[in-house]
This record gives structure tokens, sequence and C-alpha cells, in this order.
């Protein structure tokens, strides 16, 4: 009796628990929601915003680093390619997929 039990159980978790384990999580995977419209439309709001702000923060940081020459930024300078004004103006909601 306890050979049966000693094989019947490790089989049983073998070939019944791990696959319905699995499955049970790729369905709640697939049933999770998306980013809705909506949400992605906020994101690239924050996004913007964030942008705005980063160039604000290296303006202040170009002020006073022409006051002071001992001044120091906390973080590197972007290159002004990578931080194009054009960038903030143009804001595209359409999906980037």
């Amino acid at each position: 009796m306890e050979d049966f039990f000693g094989i019947a159980v490790p089989l049983g978790v073998l070939f019944i628990g791990l696959p319905w384990l699995i499955l049970h999580y790729i369905t709640k995977w697939k049933q999770s929601p998306s980013l809705t419209n909506e949400d992605e439309r906020l994101l690239d709001d924050m996004h913007l915003t964030a942008r705005r702000l980063e160039e604000r923060l290296q303006t202040i940081e170009r002020i006073i680093a022409a006051d002071n020459p001992d001044f120091r930024p906390s973080l590197p300078r972007r290159d002004e390619d990578d931080f194009r004004r054009s960038d903030l103006r143009d804001n595209d909601y359409s999906r980037r997929n």
C-alpha cells in the first residue's frame, strides 16, 4: 500500500497538478486587462510632463552654473539632439506597436 501511494502521488502531481497549475495561470494571464487608449494617453501626457520638467531643470542648472562657476549639476546633461523642442509640441497619441 505504501508503494502505491509512493508512486501514485508523485505521478498525480506531475500529470494532473502541474498541468492544471500552468493552465490556470495562463488563463489568468490572458484574462488580465491591457492598457486602454485612455491609459496610453495618460502615459503619453506623463512622459511629456516629465520631459518638460527635465528641460526646466536643465535651464535652472545652466542659470546657476552661469552665476556660480563651482556649481556641478547632479546628473550629466543630455545632448540637445536628444531633447528637441519639436518633440514636445508634436504629441502623437497613436498606438506604438
